[in-house]
């Protein structure tokens, strides 16, 4: 007898209310897969823009999509010819879509073990935002003695971002709402108001200027750093994908991987990286967690729980 699992689909482009819980069978691991039982799944903008139906992420959408690209859970079933992963391991890995559910598959080469230390919801919503920051900060070049700009440097992108940068030795600036000042300093960064006036507050903190950007918050962050006299070449966005090729700058992009997850992974065991997450809902509940991120606001991630 089949068995089936809950997992929460976009049924048509639009606000959160499109997300609904759908009931589809518990899939079956193949060669080279293993089923894994999820714990937490990350909700990113990424996410988002699927659901709005923008950009790039929505055209690789097939509705009813289930949504979530990152993950932490238990192995629950291994295919023919794995010997990497056992019944009961505990990862965190990633995919395209597929992780706000109860179980999901994925290659057994994208999943690595989750350290025992850290937390499903920290887990479930790590490899979205560490990867892309990692990529990011690897595409831009930034290095020691640089002084690095991160819009939104309080979200899961920016967050990552100012760390790996002052790993590299890098002078990081970053911009948020003065809620979140606190927050960035904790991170390593000088923090900076956004909003009318942010160009000037910026060269306020970094006289001889600055050298490399990344943008995690919109077109008004990347015409500011273009303002600033930032080389377009150094400047790096996640977030204005249709502009990205007019206005000459860097539109972040890459491939995932383990051997990047088991390095970001290690930095976090060391104690090198630290990861926030700001909330935590029922699975049931993603139209709410999109209401959330939306704001655009907060620090660090949200993340789904799986009972």
């Amino acid at each position: 007898m089949t068995q089936h699992m809950t997992a929460v689909a976009v049924t048509g482009f639009g606000d959160p209310d499109v997300l609904r819980p759908i009931t589809l069978p518990v899939p079956e691991p193949g060669p080279g897969e293993v089923r894994v039982r999820i714990k937490a799944a990350g909700v990113q903008p990424f996410d988002v823009a699927v659901r709005r139906g923008v950009g790039p992420p929505a055209q690789q959408a097939r509705l009813p999509q289930v949504l979530g690209n990152e993950f932490a859970g238990v192995v629950d079933a291994v295919g023919p010819g794995d010997a990497e992963w056992a019944v009961g391991d505990e990862v965190l890995g990633f995919a395209l879509f597929g992780s706000y559910a109860e179980y999901r598959l994925v290659p057994a080469g994208d999943i690595v073990a989750k350290p025992s230390a850290m937390r499903w919801e920290a887990a479930g919503s790590f490899t979205a935002g560490a990867q892309t920051a990692t990529m990011a900060v690897e595409a831009l070049q930034v290095r020691a003695g640089e002084t690095f700009l991160v819009h939104a440097g309080a979200g899961a992108v920016g967050t990552m971002a100012i760390q790996l940068a002052r790993l590299r030795g890098a002078t990081v600036i970053a911009t948020a709402s003065q809620a979140n000042h606190d927050y960035l300093r904790g991170l390593g960064a000088i923090a900076v108001e956004y909003g009318d006036g942010l160009v000037e507050r910026v060269r306020a903190v970094a006289p001889r200027g600055v050298d490399v950007v990344l943008d995690a918050a919109g077109i008004d962050a990347v015409l500011a750093s273009i303002d600033l006299g930032v080389d377009r070449a150094r400047i790096g966005t996640t977030t204005v994908w249709d502009r990205a090729a007019e206005l000459g700058i860097l539109r972040v992009t890459g491939v995932r991987s383990a051997a990047r997850l088991v390095g970001l992974v290690d930095l976090w065991s060391r104690g090198l990286l630290r990861t926030h997450v700001r909330s935590v809902h029922p699975l049931v509940d993603a139209a709410e967690a999109h209401r959330e991120v939306e704001t655009g606001h907060g620090r660090g991630r949200v993340a789904l729980v799986v009972p």
